[in-house]
């Protein structure tokens, strides 16, 4: 794998909201604000990705809101291996990392890596 930031492929039965809080736990008002936030900036940057990049399918994000925003985890899925390898060698990975680095900014999620919240 190229770089620090990883990307995978992930089947569509996952439910990572589901994950992240687990069974017993629900989300506070407070949770759910941040959470529409984080989903309209993740869904600018799914828009963009579609359009500029081959075989991107879509992302979403886990977050366990009690360790916000260290917790907090994009993972983007591709429809291919062989398009996820050419996106990791070539300059998108750079790009979409910049462009979510960029919307979680306007949110004020801010990291000091941002690669290391990149799934």
């Amino acid at each position: 794998m190229l770089g620090s930031t990883s990307f995978h492929i992930l089947a569509n039965n996952y439910h990572p909201l589901k994950w992240a809080l687990g069974s017993n736990q629900s989300m506070r008002k407070t949770d759910k604000k941040i959470d529409n936030q984080l989903r309209l900036v993740l869904t600018d940057v799914c828009e963009t990705a579609l359009k500029e990049i081959d075989g991107f399918q879509w992302l979403t994000h886990i977050v366990n809101f009690s360790n916000f925003p260290k917790s907090l985890k994009v993972v983007c899925v591709f429809d291919t291996d062989e398009q996820l390898s050419t996106f990791i060698i070539n300059s998108s990975k750079n790009s979409l990392t910049s462009l979510i680095q960029m919307k979680l900014n306007e949110i004020g999620v801010k990291f000091k890596n941002v690669s290391d919240h990149i799934l």
